[in-house]
């Protein structure tokens, strides 16, 4: 059976009630259980603007988690790379980097993580920020080549090793990342309908480079666990709620779990939240062991990534304990947590 590896996609939450300081604090909190339970790596993703999402800055939050984690790769899922200038992005990773040697993931989208209005706050020119984002790809990769081709020189940067990762929800980042020859990492935790279609372009169309012998492939999922099916729908409502409130036009912060929540929804509400949260596992451990077994079958991932948006702190992180056990056991090892 294939193996994928198992890591964390942490938005590093702010619920309602709370605060961005408090936000940070559960990151951390989450990263250091989430390197004792056997996570391969944690991704913290940028957006801007959102009162849910705490992680705006994420290169100082990612240098934050892995200021106080030892071994657990730490990177970002991603930089919205539209927003910045490469040399910006070099200068940071490449700082992190040298901090945290042999640690450090760069994950790179070609969205602005953000509305138009938010977006142009940002102070980049937006004009045609989508149609130069190969060559700001290429332009960052150079950065951390040993021997830069440009006139300038990333310091720190230059000649670090520093994975970079395309990232997507559509077909483009599969085209280039395949070209280029980079892992690719797909957001099929929000954004599923064309996953199957990017996967078979990039593992068609991969060109190995020196960076990527064969395709790799990472993909979102998201995992609402406990101990019974009524109390993981329970937890999964807070998520559900967030996503009507935004496809809505008015985003929020993480909203407390209501019961039955489900039951409360129209129809085109439930079919809007079927569509987006279809690459999901919510239930036991044993339905969540099924279900991440028939997600592993259908995309032969080599990494998942784990979302959970989940209310409470310590619910959030039975719900990571349950399912690095469920795959400890699913893979058949010894390696369960307490």
């Amino acid at each position: 059976m294939i193996r994928p590896k198992l890591s964390v996609l942490d938005l590093s939450p702010i619920c309602e009630g709370s605060d961005a300081s408090q936000s940070f604090k559960h990151t951390l909190d989450l990263a250091q259980h989430a390197e004792k339970w056997g996570y391969h790596r944690y991704w913290l993703a940028e957006h801007h603007g959102m009162p849910g999402i705490a992680s705006a800055a994420t290169s100082i939050l990612i240098g934050h988690v892995a200021a106080g984690t030892t071994t657990i790769r730490v990177g970002a899922g991603g930089i919205m790379l539209p927003n910045h200038s490469p040399l910006v992005i070099a200068e940071q990773f490449g700082t992190l980097e040298s901090l945290f040697s042999k640690r450090i993931n760069l994950g790179i989208g070609r969205a602005p993580g953000s509305d138009q209005i938010t977006a142009a706050a940002l102070r980049r020119n937006l004009d045609s920020a989508s149609d130069t984002f190969p060559d700001d790809v290429m332009e960052l990769l150079d950065y951390f080549s040993s021997k830069p081709k440009g006139p300038v020189e990333a310091v720190p940067g230059t000649g670090l090793n520093v994975p970079i990762w395309i990232l997507g929800s559509s077909l483009f980042g599969a085209q280039l990342a395949a070209s280029l020859g980079l892992p690719y990492a797909f957001a099929s935790h929000f954004a599923p309908t064309y996953m199957m279609q990017a996967l078979e372009i990039y593992r068609s169309t991969f060109r190995p480079s020196q960076y990527l012998d064969n395709p790799y492939v990472m993909l979102g999922f998201n995992v609402f666990a406990a101990d019974t099916d009524e109390e993981a729908h329970f937890l999964a409502s807070s998520m559900q709620q967030a996503f009507i409130n935004l496809r809505s036009g008015n985003p929020s912060k993480l909203p407390p779990p209501i019961s039955n929540f489900w039951d409360q929804l129209g129809g085109a509400e439930r079919a809007m939240l079927n569509q987006i949260l279809s690459c999901s596992a919510i239930g036991n451990a044993q339905k969540v062991s099924n279900e991440i077994l028939t997600f592993i079958d259908k995309t032969e991932a080599d990494e998942i990534m784990i979302t959970s948006q989940i209310f409470d702190h310590e619910a959030r992180l039975e719900s990571y304990k349950i399912t690095a056990n469920t795959y400890a056991r699913l893979l058949k090892t010894d390696s369960i947590v307490s």
